[in-house]
This record gives C-alpha cells, sequence and structure tokens, in this order.
C-alpha cells in the first residue's frame, strides 16, 4: 500500500509544481489553443497554452519509477521489509499506451499550433498512429509470459473477470487476431471518449482522476484477493495486479496535480496529448486487471459525451436535424445558457455516479 500512495503522491507533487513553469514555457513561445469557430463562447480560450498532457504523462512516469526507486533504496537500507520494488510488464504496458497515444496527440498538438488551425492530424493518420500503438501493446500484453507462464492479458472477453466469451476457440492465430482487433476497438474508444470530452476546463481531468482512483482500488482488491494468496473460484488471477495499482494511482495523481492548472478558469489545457494518452492508458488498465467491459460503467460520462455525438451525426444525415443545438453534450448546455462552471460540477457528479456504480459492480461480483 506504501508502494501504491507514494506513487500518487510523487506524481501528484511534480504535476503541481511544473506545471506552472511549463506554462510559462508555452507563454514565451506562444503555443496556444485554437478553438472552433462555431464555439463562441470560447474564443476567449484562444491561444490559451495546450499541451498540458505532457506534464500529466511526465509527472505518472516519475511518481511510478520514483516510487519504484525510493522503495528499494529504502529496502536496501534496512528501513523497510517487505518491499514490493519490481518493475512489471502489465504497468510497463499501461505506461507505453499513456505515452504512445500521448505522441500521437503532441503531434497533432503541434500541427495545429504550427498551422493555426484548429484540427491537427487527419483523422485517418490518427487512427494509424492509435493502431500501431494498439498492435504493440497488443502482442506484448497477449504474448509475452512471465515467471509463473502467465500473460498480461487473456484473449477471453472480461467484465469484473473473464467469462466464458473467448477469442481462442477461433484458434490460436485467429484468436490473437481477433484480440488485436478488439483492443484496437476499447482503447481507440477511450482515448476518443476522453478526447471529445475534454472541452471545459477541468472537465476530462476530473473525471479522469476518478476512474483511475477507481482502478486503483480494483487493482488493490485483485492483488489481496489474488489465487496466489487466496485460491479458490472467487480469487483474481491478475498478473502483478499490485503494480497496476502503482501506476494507475500514479497516473490518479498527475491528473490531480495538473486539475489545480486546468480548472476553471484553466491556465493549460491538457489537448490530445493529454486527452488521448488518459484514455488509452484506462483502456490498458481495462485490460490488463481483466475488466474490459466494466470500462463503460466506470468511465459512463464518457460514454455519454461520445454517444451524443453519435447521435447527433446520425440524426443530422438521416433527417437533416439536429438533436442537440451543438455536440458534444457539454456544449449543448452552454448553448442552453448554463456556465462552465456549472457544466464542470454537474458532469463530474454523473462521473461520480458512474464510478460508484462500476465500483458497486466490481464488489459484488
Amino acid at each position: 500500500m506504501v508502494d501504491v500512495l507514494l506513487a500518487g503522491a510523487l506524481s501528484m507533487a511534480v504535476a503541481l509544481l511544473c506545471t506552472k513553469p511549463f506554462i510559462a514555457f508555452l507563454v514565451r513561445h506562444r503555443y496556444g489553443q485554437f478553438v472552433r469557430d462555431d464555439l463562441v463562447h470560447h474564443h476567449v480560450k484562444r491561444g490559451k497554452p495546450t499541451m498540458g498532457g505532457a506534464v500529466i504523462i511526465a509527472a505518472a512516469l516519475v511518481g511510478y519509477f520514483g516510487s519504484h526507486g525510493l522503495l528499494a533504496a529504502l529496502g536496501a537500507m534496512g528501513v523497510l521489509r517487505e518491499v514490493h520494488s519490481s518493475v512489471s510488464l502489465s504497468a510497463l504496458l499501461v505506461l507505453f499506451l499513456l505515452t504512445g497515444l500521448g505522441l500521437v496527440g503532441f503531434l497533432d498538438d503541434w500541427i495545429k499550433i504550427r498551422k493555426e488551425r484548429s484540427l491537427g492530424l487527419r483523422s485517418r493518420q490518427k487512427l494509424l498512429g492509435q493502431t500501431l500503438v494498439t498492435v504493440a501493446f497488443a502482442l506484448a500484453a497477449l504474448l509475452v509470459k512471465d515467471e509463473r507462464g502467465l500473460a498480461p492479458a487473456s484473449t477471453a472477453i472480461s467484465v469484473i473477470r473473464d467469462t466464458n466469451v473467448d477469442f481462442a476457440v477461433a484458434g490460436p492465430v485467429v484468436g490473437v487476431l481477433l484480440f488485436i482487433a478488439w483492443s484496437n476497438v476499447l482503447i481507440a474508444g477511450a482515448s476518443n471518449g476522453v478526447n471529445i470530452t475534454d472541452g471545459l476546463d477541468g472537465l476530462a481531468t476530473g473525471a479522469s482522476v476518478m476512474v483511475f482512483g477507481a482502478y486503483t482500488m480494483i487493482a488493490l482488491s485483485q492483488f489481496r484477493q489474488g489465487c496466489q494468496l487466496l485460491p479458490g473460484p472467487a480469487c483474481y488471477d491478475v498478473p502483478a495486479a499490485l503494480d497496476l495499482a502503482v501506476v494507475s494511482c500514479a497516473i490518479a495523481g498527475a491528473c490531480f496535480g495538473f486539475l489545480w492548472w486546468n480548472t476553471a478558469p484553466a491556465e493549460i489545457i491538457m489537448g490530445d496529448t493529454g486527452s488521448l494518452s488518459l484514455g488509452a492508458a484506462l483502456a490498458g488498465l481495462a485490460i490488463l486487471t481483466h475488466t474490459q467491459l466494466l470500462l463503460v460503467v466506470l468511465g459512463g460520462l464518457f460514454v455519454i459525451v461520445t454517444t451524443s455525438v453519435i447521435i447527433q451525426v446520425i440524426s443530422f444525415k438521416l433527417t437533416g436535424r439536429r438533436v442537440f443545438r451543438i455536440a458534444p453534450l457539454h456544449h449543448h448546455f452552454e448553448m442552453v445558457g448554463w456556465s462552465e462552471v456549472t457544466i464542470v460540477a454537474r458532469f463530474w457528479i454523473i462521473a461520480a455516479i458512474c464510478v460508484a456504480a462500476g465500483l458497486a459492480l466490481f464488489y459484488s461480483g
């Protein structure tokens, strides 16, 4: 438990202390956000520093590796008796998704800044980047095994643990290909969901803190009820569950520290660098904790906001009419007359309800 809390505290401190200097750097080089022309309420945010997700990624990396290094040093000195300081493949895979999709998002943000437009990478380019990172993640998660012969992921679809629906029944090769395709759906869906939700100051960041906090609790429970410690039909055979809690808490802490500067009125925007990376990390945690479909409930706010865009597009193409004044949903409420702070607060409440529902489902199972 010490390693989990230490990772979260370190990452939060780094994000809290380093975001302000990063803002000054961005302002000095005029790396600012560009806003859609139809978002009249947001024209005041043009030029606001963006790419703040770089701080979140860096803080999470420092929190994770810093906690391991510090605990290893304390263990070597005899200060702590029992130290879990080994770096696991599972945690590295989550960090790979975090940094890999963060790089895709950074390129997207950079193009927006350099070309002074609100659109960065083309959809095909962004999808290609997401796919390359996902394929590398999926292959490593499924084919690389630990000392017990267990891979971080399995080919079975999972809710609170693996179900009987297993891609492997189609054969070993086809099973791997289907798992890669399924992982791509989860990762692309989650990363784009957080990206779409990141439209108001602090909205996606605050919601992400809650979901990563939930995954910290889930991974800790899986560690304490692991099949090595408590063998039985209800045990969780999740490799490196404790280390997944460490990396999840590190990302949650980084988001929490960044939120100090990102809450309304935000001094910096996380940009696609942050939103794509956070969504990918959430999907990675869902896959590696064997709670894939539970992410739909835990990240219910992201699902609701993304669904509003889908409904808007389908309705306009089929009937020529719009269901909402503007999509995504949070911008609709802006057009209705709600203040930004009110929308964020109420959407955070919805996010908290979704997280509570997801945890209730997990613990009841």
